[in-house]
């Protein structure tokens, strides 16, 4: 079964409306695409994520303004993402992972863009079963202040590169895995003052970290291990 859902919704009201998505879906393959713009929009909320199950899934979401939440989890062997958020105090929680009859998120390939303060993002790749390759892109446009990054990815091969102008930015990122033949990649590179880099790398074989910091009052640690 080919699905294709297409949501755009947009806010001119009070602020204190709010327009809220709750996606449920089960099936071989999905095309998604959500467009919110106003403010204290939901796709999913903090206690009840969006829930697609199928072997291929792809999802495009684009949400404008302050105080949004996108809380989506995905499970699936292919799975391909572009998050985008343009505003302050917003929240992303992606999970991709397995469930069921669904062995893995296998093929993960995800890019998350955001513009603007106080965001928090929370992504999670392949917890339960490793994700056979997965690749994450992650960028905080130039004035991105006071952000929280937490990325977890769990693969045989994982690419990560993640790249943000802003101060006073933390960043919790684990990569873990057997890393495969090639190893696991991570590319970070941030531009501006006080940042708290906290960095877990592990696997099998060979892995990598290239990373690129100018500002003041950075405080960064690295721990790899195969």
């Amino acid at each position: 079964m080919y699905a294709k859902l297409i949501v755009i919704v947009m806010l001119f009201a009070l602020p204190v409306m709010a327009n809220d998505i709750y996606v449920t879906q089960s099936g071989a393959t999905l095309d998604l695409d959500i467009t919110q713009d106003g403010q204290n929009n939901t796709v999913g909320n903090s206690t009840t994520s969006s829930s697609v199950i199928g072997a291929t899934t792809t999802i495009d979401i684009d949400q404008i303004g302050n105080s949004n939440v996108l809380k989506f989890d995905v499970n699936g062997a292919t799975f391909t993402g572009t998050f985008s958020t343009t505003g302050n105090s917003n929240d992303i929680d992606f999970n991709c992972d397995s469930t069921g009859n669904n062995s893995s998120c296998a093929t993960a390939t995800a890019s998350i863009v955001w513009v603007g303060n106080s965001n928090d993002l929370d992504i999670d790749i392949g917890e339960t079963a490793d994700a056979a390759n997965a690749t994450v892109t992650i960028t905080g446009a130039s004035g991105s202040d006071s952000n929280v990054v937490a990325s977890t990815i769990d693969g045989k091969s994982v690419i990560l590169t993640l790249s943000v102008n802003g101060d006073t930015n933390n960043y919790l990122i684990d990569i873990d895995g057997d890393g495969d033949s090639i190893g696991h990649t991570l590319i970070h590179t941030h531009t501006g003052s006080i940042a708290d880099v906290d960095i877990t790398q592990s696997g099998v074989y060979d892995n990598m970290i290239t990373l690129v910091t100018s500002g003041d009052n950075h405080d960064i640690d690295i721990s790899q291990t195969d």
